[in-house]
This record gives structure tokens, C-alpha cells and sequence, in this order.
């Protein structure tokens, strides 16, 4: 009989980390929509602001994506769930 790990522990570290700055950049980004929103801000400035926040996330998001076809340990644990 085979001994399971309890899932937890196979959860690759590195993903974990880029999996929270990834929802850290999108909340930035939400927020500070809102934000300009709320307050009906328009022009270049607060245009230029929502972008380099987009982007932020877009890189985020591409380095978590990139880590999970590039990692081992998190492709096993795809394919397990």
C-alpha cells in the first residue's frame, strides 16, 4: 500500500508566491480603478496610471502562467486534481 501525501505538501512553493502577487497586482489595479472612477477622473495621467497598473498584472500573470507549464511539481499536481 502506497502512502498519499496530503496535497498541501506537494504545493510547489514558487507558485504560491506568484499566485499572490498576482492577486496582489489585480487588486492594486481594481482598486485604484475604482478609485478613478468614483471620483471621475479623466485625462492622460490617471489613463497613463491605469495601464502601468494593467501591465503589472499582465506580467504577473505571465510569470505565474509560465511557472505552472515550466514546473514539474505543479504540472503533477494539475494532473492529480
Amino acid at each position: 500500500m502506497t502512502k498519499q501525501l496530503p496535497i498541501e505538501t506537494m504545493v510547489c512553493s514558487e507558485y504560491q508566491k506568484l499566485l499572490e502577487k498576482t492577486g496582489g497586482a489585480r487588486d492594486i489595479w481594481d482598486k485604484r480603478r475604482a478609485e478613478i472612477c468614483r471620483s471621475r477622473l479623466v485625462g492622460k495621467e490617471a489613463g497613463d496610471e491605469l495601464l502601468r497598473l494593467q501591465a503589472n498584472y499582465a506580467r504577473a500573470y505571465t510569470r505565474l502562467r509560465k511557472h505552472v507549464q515550466d514546473c514539474h511539481r505543479c504540472q503533477l499536481v494539475s494532473k492529480i486534481a
